[in-house]
């Protein structure tokens, strides 16, 4: 008897028809939801916002170039490993955006996990060099090292990355007080808490 096609098994028919009926949902669900974001443009609303200077693009070229977006995601680029950065301008001056570049844990005040300065020594903070760099290296410990220009660069696209408050990437909640949130707040929130936390909302119409 001559070779034949072969018989597939009834397990791997089962297999591929629940894969293809898979792919087939997933198809089907691609198309409708486009075809829902292209009649309703407005559906997902953008909170972050940026108008970048020819300063700002300079800084945004050279965040992709130097690895920025290793740890960081701006404007739709890099990864979620560290703080993403859209809206920073609308949480930090762009006076503290430099100092920290510069001298990051003591702008920070604090320990940092990537951005260490490796010349830092007790109360000294000179810029570190690319000597230091090498003798305790940390992964972004780099970017304290970079040329000035470059660093200045990096400050102006950083602090035009703005955001809407209220919005996720904001430093402020929306301007509006939710009634019912302000009620279990005050039935629900410990006294120590409202002696250690403040009302920025409250601050900012002052």
């Amino acid at each position: 008897m001559g070779e034949g096609r072969r018989v597939w098994k009834v397990g791997e028919k089962v297999l591929f028809g629940m894969f293809g009926a898979f792919m087939l949902l997933a198809g089907i669900g691609f198309y409708f939801m486009d075809a829902a974001v292209q009649r309703h443009p407005g559906m997902f609303k953008v909170t972050t916002h940026y108008n970048l200077s020819a300063e700002g693009e300079k800084g945004s070229s050279i965040f992709l170039k130097e690895g920025c977006t290793d740890c960081h995601r701006a404007i739709q680029d890099g990864t979620n490993s560290g703080l993403s950065l859209d809206g920073e301008g609308s949480k930090r001056s762009a006076q503290w955006i430099y100092a920290f570049l510069k001298h990051p844990e003591e702008t920070y005040g604090a320990k940092t996990i990537d951005h260490r300065d490796p010349s830092v020594s007790g109360t000294s903070a000179a810029p570190p060099t690319a000597g230091a760099y090498v003798a305790a290296p940390a992964p972004a410990a780099y970017v304290a090292a970079m040329p000035e220009e470059k660093i200045k660069a990096l400050t102006a696209f950083l602090s035009e990355l703005t955001a809407d408050v209220g919005s996720t990437s904001s430093a402020l909640p929306p301007d509006a007080h939710d009634a019912f949130v302000d009620k279990m707040v005050k039935m629900w929130a410990p006294d120590s808490w409202k002696e250690k936390f403040k009302d920025v909302r409250k601050e900012e119409k002052q």
